[in-house]
């Protein structure tokens, strides 16, 4: 789609959702601000009891795995004499999610379980009055579901003040890794990767030796602005720790550091070191480092499958078996390794105790109750395999209690999108040491540092129409910005000129929303 394209479909959505905000209060005040709890009402129907056929739509990121038909008819199968559920599961490329799924929920179309995330449009779903409020179904129909997360994951993903998502998690802190090829790190006599100057230096090691491997690969496309080379840094990087606003999910232009309850403006004032990412970013990307198609790849996991990469960034701790058993496949003798600069300091990393994924059941759902059953269901630690893992024996094998090994790729591991939470999840057997002790540490949440603005949740309403806008204009510079791809002075003032106005509004209503929130504390 191009750009004109793009802009007039988002402010059409802009102005729809800009109506909906008005019924918006309305739609809060049906749901109860209570705590999610246990209830004496069971939340599956009782032993021998089958319910209605409902076939429920769920809204998953990513590309649908070959297996998939294979889970879907056994999950099918076992909740046939009880919930009776069949399972409609549409895949939207991370590419086209924000945009395919903002319209979605704006033109009313039917679906029963959707995900969304702050780095996505969460809050801006939320205040246009899309999504369900969850408490009293939590109640009635979820204790599972309630049960395998924290108080403290439900305290602090709320938004505006109630529970209208179920938090997807398994630590406190995400990962933030550099997946890397180790063989050829070895093949070069190269020790290991300890610091950013080191994975660097492999880099270009590579672009020197191997002709046929891209040296560094990151994301490029305007739904995956956090995953950009140089924007990737501000996750590994301390002194200060620059962390992304509640208004703006993926963009450093609006930005907090220090723990100080301030929202800090890139327009305003340039950081040393944000520009030093960018500008970094445009010589490894001029000296054919970073992919010369960056902006154009949608399928980054293919890219690294094919094990014609060095180096790529990866939201999680440690190496996916799906991208390691991939690439020793195309590549005989080819190995990954991960490498992360996240310290395991107890106090180093702030947190405002958010998790980045959530499960929402719309509005416009025509079987809330039902939905509500099924995530409740797949609480389950049988269930939960099944949809996290896939078929024992076919696509994973159980290591101990709590890890496993999969077996092929036909079926990767992806709970994140729907069912995750830290009680059921299982951690990859093929972990190394470090990576193991990565989740172990941030699971602890006496580990890390509370944000000042922990349990905070910003309202986009007053500025949703500013927001839709910014979007749409840092969309189409932010990730060539931060990949290299083009001048960053001239990239920059484009931004600057274009975006600055709606950036500055979003900022005074942050702040503003923030100071309101620390007055209380």
């Amino acid at each position: 789609m191009g750009i004109r394209k793009m802009l007039a479909m988002i402010m059409v959505i802009s102005l729809m959702m800009a109506v909906a905000v008005g019924c918006a209060s309305n739609a809060k005040e049906s749901g109860s601000a209570a705590d999610p709890a246990p209830a004496n009402t069971g939340g599956e129907p009782a032993e021998g009891t089958k319910l209605d056929p409902v076939t429920l739509k769920i809204v998953m990121p990513g590309d649908r795995p070959a297996d998939m038909d294979l889970i879907i008819k056994e999950a099918e199968k076992r909740m046939a004499d009880t919930l009776n559920v069949k399972l409609d599961i549409v895949f939207v490329p991370f590419s086209d999610l924000a945009q395919k799924t903002q319209v979605m929920l704006a033109s009313g179309e039917n679906v029963d379980l959707i995900f969304d995330a702050p780095w996505l449009h969460m809050e801006q779903m939320v205040s246009a009055g899309y999504y369900e409020p969850l408490e009293d179904l939590l109640a009635k129909y979820g204790q599972d579901a309630v049960k395998v997360r924290s108080q403290q994951m439900f305290d602090a993903n709320k938004f505006q003040g109630q529970i209208y998502a179920l938090p997807l998690g398994n630590t406190h802190l995400a990962g933030r890794t550099y997946v890397v090829r180790k063989d050829l790190r070895e093949k070069y006599g190269l020790p290991p990767i300890k610091t950013y100057d080191d994975l660097i230096k492999f880099a270009y090691k590579v672009k020197e030796n191997e002709k046929d491997v891209i040296p560094l690969l990151a994301y490029g496309q305007p739904g995956q602005k956090d995953v950009s080379w140089g924007a990737f840094r501000a996750f590994t990087e301390y002194d200060p720790q620059f962390l992304r606003s509640d208004a703006l999910g993926q963009s450093l232009v609006l930005y907090y550091k220090n723990n100080d309850g301030k929202v800090y403006n890139l327009f305003d004032q340039m950081e040393p070191r944000i520009w030093s990412w960018i500008e970094e970013a445009r010589k490894l990307y001029q000296d054919g480092l970073i992919h010369p198609d960056i902006l154009a790849l949608k399928d980054i996991d293919s890219v690294i499958n094919s094990g014609k990469v060095a180096v790529a960034v990866y939201n999680e701790f440690g190496v996916p078996s799906s991208l390691g058993s991939a690439v020793a496949q195309n590549v005989p003798g080819a190995e990954l390794e991960a490498v992360t600069f996240i310290k395991m300091e107890k106090g180093q990393n702030i947190t405002n105790f958010k998790q980045a994924n959530f499960q929402a059941i719309p509005k416009v759902s025509k079987n809330k109750e039902r939905a509500m059953m099924f995530l409740n269901w797949t609480a389950q630690k049988e269930n939960y395999d099944l949809l996290a893992y896939g078929i024992e024996g076919t696509h994973y094998e159980t290591v101990g209690e709590d890890q496993y090994k999969q077996i092929g790729s036909n079926y990767s591991y992806f709970p994140y999108a729907w069912i995750w939470n830290p009680t059921m999840d299982r951690l990859n057997a093929g972990f190394d040491e470090d990576t193991l002790k990565h989740y172990e540490f941030n699971k602890n949440a006496d580990n890390l540092t509370s944000s000042i603005l922990t349990g905070f949740s910003f309202d986009p309403g007053p500025v949703m129409n500013e927001i839709s806008l910014y979007n749409a204009v840092e969309d189409k510079y932010y990730n060539a910005l931060f990949d290299g791809v083009l001048d960053p002075t001239e990239q920059w003032n484009k931004l600057k000129s274009e975006g600055e106005g709606y950036a500055k509004k979003i900022q005074v209503e942050l702040q503003k929303q923030i100071d309101a929130f620390l007055a209380k504390k």
